[in-house]
């Protein structure tokens, strides 16, 4: 691993752009590590879409270096019933940011991408030179195509003004902080959330979409964060970076594992007729690995802490409806 970073965060100003977010929370509880102070801006007054509102915040706070992971996002549902709000305003927030780093003279920029950008049917390990090469996913085509953008924005304006805006494309990501809602989640919380309603109320089957046979890799969200922090110190370069673990798991080998996790004993069910998104999604992480990172959390480890934070979650949410 580089005994010296490239670019230090040591007493910089650095903004955690959509700092509230599964990601960005976990982003900013790295950087308090880092000795530099973290600018945010609350979604109440300053909203990524509008560009006044970001020009002015950056003129104000005068950031030094930005961590881009404001989106839009949720999972195949969500993805398939709001198409407009999925490309519309991850392109906004984007340009936003992305162009008034420039005119603000922002040192670095890291925006932060998605495994979703690749093919369908890429190939396996997913290297990163094979974006473009071949038609995207539908049940996501939307927000893939969004992020591709941010990522030709990035190295448009390095290529032309020198700006040294890096990009990195985590793989599913997971842990304290999630979003649990069954319509708007992505697979992992979902199945957490659809174990303990099944526990609860004692059931016999829980319900999981699709065929169970679709592969996925995933990545505990203060690994990420550990990992996007040392990209942003390590690495400067045009080419995208993946961000994961490079261990898959079916579906239903993930069920199992998050029934284990939560207690369930009963069955499990798949429904054939709701979809499987992409067949398989692994992330070749062999260009991370050479640059000296690596993931220290196992699924097992980091389905424990998400399932504690859920739990704690609920219970503080409980209190206070009863207060």
């Amino acid at each position: 691993m580089p005994t010296s970073p490239c670019y230090a965060l040591r007493s910089k100003r650095v903004w955690v752009a959509g700092h509230r977010g599964l990601v960005g929370s976990a982003i900013v509880r790295r950087l308090e590590r880092e000795s530099c102070e973290i600018l945010v801006a609350p979604r109440e007054s300053v909203d990524l879409r509008d560009r006044a509102q970001v020009d002015r915040f950056m003129h104000e706070t005068k950031p030094q270096a930005i961590f881009l992971a404001a989106a839009k996002v949720g999972g195949i549902h969500a993805n398939d019933t709001r198409p407009a709000e999925f490309i519309g305003d991850n392109l906004m927030i984007q340009t936003n940011v992305i162009d008034l780093a420039h005119r603000h003279r922002v040192e670095k920029l890291m925006f932060l991408g998605s495994s979703c950008i690749y093919p369908r049917m890429a190939p396996q390990p997913i290297p990163e030179d094979s974006l473009l090469t071949a038609p995207l996913e539908p049940t996501n085509e939307w927000y893939a195509i969004a992020k591709i953008a941010g990522i030709k924005m990035c190295q448009a304006y390095r290529r032309q003004y020198g700006c040294d805006f890096i990009a990195a494309m985590p793989t599913n990501l997971y842990g304290p902080g999630d979003n649990f809602d069954l319509l708007q989640s992505h697979v992992l919380p979902a199945l957490l959330a659809k174990a303990h309603a099944a526990k609860l109320q004692r059931a016999e089957a829980m319900e999981v979409w699709g065929t169970g046979r679709a592969l996925r890799e995933f990545l505990y969200v203060d690994d990420a964060a550990d990992g996007l922090i040392f990209l942003m110190q390590h690495y400067s370069d045009e080419g995208i970076v993946n961000l994961g673990t490079g261990v898959e798991i079916s579906i239903a080998d993930l069920a199992t594992l998050v029934c284990r996790t939560v207690g369930f004993q009963g069955s499990i069910r798949y429904d054939h007729s709701r979809p499987d998104g992409t067949p398989r999604k692994v992330m070749d992480v062999s260009r991370l690995a050479a640059l000296g990172w690596q993931a220290s959390t196992s699924l097992e480890q980091g389905l424990a802490e998400t399932w504690r934070w859920y739990l704690a979650s609920r219970a503080d949410r409980q209190q206070t409806a009863a207060a």
